[in-house]
């Protein structure tokens, strides 16, 4: 049988919490990390290797000195690029951010052709929309990690709301991974009793607002962004693509008339399983949402364009 394999490209807090998570689930067999700071991937490695001692399944931990050494993996996570700071304008971003993932994808695809890519790098939605169009490969095997960390996040809200346990809270948010994202509190049950009988209107709206800052949150109470939610979010995607579990989770990807969208990376419920991305779930939505979704789109759409505009896709 076929070990079942995973590449880390970027083992900052949230590729190595990623990691980490995995080898304590022994979710696969191996793991194999990558960073462009020298001793970090290794020092990480090391160092999770020797805590899946008490795991309940050993997982073999190795880092790699070269990019080109993440080879022959089932599934291959970015996290790799740099946040956003002061006097950076949104394009100086993007363009900085899509010529990093651009190098790593073209090495992905030399030594893992076979792999799928989740993306993980911000803007996640116009990252994974460049992966997708330098690989070009079959939509199903590029897919973002969005809607798994901010349906967590919104189930967290639902919880603080009713005192009922998270994990049989449903979770549900669309739309770009940003401050477009749509959270769908009303379309989600705890335990079979749909959430409007529940809650307030009041306090559904508040989850939603709650849920959309829920990144901004931390960042204030903790100086920097969150990493165990994300990284347990990576994880759980992870999982359901190899162990071909048929889960249904929100994630960015490539639609093709779905939603009334073609060529543009979003986030929508999809079925994650052994091909990656198996089914995209198309959903009802009403003249609100819809209008909401558009803006969402909208927005992912012209980060695009400044790609395009300026000559890198």
């Amino acid at each position: 049988m076929k070990s079942k394999k995973v590449g880390i490209i970027g083992v900052g807090a949230v590729g190595a919490t990623a990691a980490y998570t995995l080898s304590m689930m022994g979710t696969c067999h191996e793991i194999i990390l990558f960073d462009i700071v020298p001793g970090v991937a290794k020092g990480k490695a090391i160092d999770i290797a020797q805590a899946s001692y008490y795991a309940p399944q050993g997982t073999i931990v190795n880092a790699v000195e070269n990019l080109e050494d993440v080879k022959d993996c089932d599934i291959v996570v970015i996290t790799a690029g740099v946040p956003r700071k002061d006097g950076m304008t949104r394009e100086d971003l993007l363009l900085i951010n899509a010529k990093i993932i651009k190098d790593v994808t073209t090495t992905i695809m030399q030594n893992s052709p076979e792999t799928i890519i989740i993306s993980v790098s911000n803007p996640l939605d116009v990252m994974t929309y460049v992966i997708s169009q330098i690989t070009k490969w079959d939509r199903n095997r590029i897919i973002g990690m969005a809607g798994a960390l901010d349906g967590a996040r919104m189930a967290y809200q639902i919880q603080k709301k009713t005192g009922y346990s998270a994990r049989q809270t449903g979770s549900l948010v669309i739309g770009d991974h940003g401050e477009n994202m749509i959270p769908l509190p009303q379309k989600v049950s705890v335990g079979d009793i749909p959430l409007v009988d529940l809650i307030s209107k009041e306090d559904m709206l508040d989850i939603i607002d709650k849920t959309k800052n829920g990144g901004a949150q931390i960042v204030k109470e903790l100086g920097t962004s969150g990493y165990y939610a994300p990284g347990r979010a990576i994880a759980h995607m992870v999982e359901a693509i190899l162990n071909d579990s048929k889960t249904i989770v929100a994630s960015s990807t490539i639609l093709d008339g779905e939603y009334g969208y073609k060529d543009v990376c979003v986030g929508v419920p999809v079925v994650l399983g052994a091909n990656g991305v198996e089914q995209i779930i198309e959903l009802n939505l009403d003249d609100e949402l819809k209008t909401k979704f558009d803006q969402s789109v909208k927005s992912i759409q012209d980060g695009i364009n400044i790609l395009k505009d300026n000559k890198f896709l």
